[in-house]
């Protein structure tokens, strides 16, 4: 079962207010349903590939409306070969769009007015009721972060991404094919977005998912700047024991000034030891202190006076 899917099974045994039923039901309606004449009158044809969207639409309308639907089973013979779950209503057509502000004097409109969302509990069933009919996430497992909803025109899409942002969730739109996508990349409004819905298990488990993956991706990190900070010792000391190796060859490690000379033997003693442990050891051995930047300057130092009788 996919991460979507967990979603919108939990999503669609949540509990609602009569309120809140009714705009969950509008955005299903509205997102999932297409309206056709027959010679009996209006009828209203929802599809849906998941199960839990059709039972839900099923559910909600019998509550509602008392009214009774064909259900039909479709499966498709291309790519996944899903099943479609069909449902028809053919009674009480009009009321059941004007009820759920789909509908009414000048023609279908394109999203539920605003009246209807008002209350923050209908705004969060309005968006469980809009991932439910058209919205998928990608599982916390993989690495690409992703959540989004087709909307059926651009009209839908503004409203929905309005109503994401009375949350503090910011979703961006992009045309794709004949779908009016909004999407969400970042992984902490996802979570959010997750918790407005109600999907509580769901969110937990990409909650637990994300914080383990930050951890190893922090542990990683941390490894690769002491790997690339050791290789930097090592090149560092390689460089400063080729100065040393050449002054005593060609001048004499004992020609150099007190403190010269007891770093250059310092650095041949420890050839991979840092600045720090070099400051250590010379505390213990010389019973004096001194500082990272001390030790960087004699080292320079025997770089510099290297590189001078060099030239000369």
């Amino acid at each position: 079962m996919s991460f979507t899917t967990e979603v919108k099974a939990e999503i669609a045994m949540n509990e609602l207010h009569a309120c809140c039923a009714k705009a969950q039901l509008s955005a299903l309606i509205q997102m999932c349903a297409s309206l056709s004449l027959t010679s009996s009158g209006m009828a209203i044809e929802i599809k849906s590939e998941n199960a839990n969207t059709a039972k839900r639409i099923l559910k909600l309308l019998k509550e509602r409306y008392q009214v009774s639907s064909q259900l039909s089973v479709i499966r498709k013979m291309k790519l996944k070969k899903n099943n479609i779950y069909v449902l028809r209503v053919n009674s009480q057509v009009a009321h059941i769009l004007k009820d759920l502000e789909i509908m009414d004097e000048t023609g279908l409109k394109p999203h539920a007015g605003t009246a209807m969302v008002r209350k923050e509990c209908c705004a969060r069933a309005y968006l469980a009721g809009a991932f439910l009919a058209s919205g998928s996430v990608n599982s916390p497992l993989t690495a690409n972060y992703h959540l989004e909803i087709a909307a059926n025109s651009k009209a839908q899409a503004d409203f929905i991404a309005k109503l994401m942002r009375r949350f503090d969730i910011p979703a961006r739109y992009i045309k794709r094919r004949s779908q009016d996508v909004i999407y969400v990349k970042a992984s902490d409004k996802i979570s959010d977005f997750l918790r407005c819905i109600g999907a509580s298990d769901a969110l937990f488990a990409f909650e637990d998912s994300r914080i383990q993956r930050d951890f190893m991706n922090s542990l990683t990190r941390l490894d690769n700047c002491e790997l690339a900070n050791e290789m930097k010792t090592i090149s560092a000391g390689k460089k400063q024991l080729e100065d040393i190796a050449w002054l005593e060859t060609y001048r004499g490690l004992d020609a150099l000034p007190k403190k010269l000379y007891e770093a250059a033997l310092l650095r041949k003693q420890y050839p991979e030891a840092s600045l720090n442990e070099l400051c250590d050891v010379y505390q213990e051995q010389y019973h004096e202190t001194i500082s990272k930047s001390g030790m960087k300057h004699r080292l320079a130092k025997l770089k510099e006076l290297a590189n001078q009788y060099r030239n000369e």
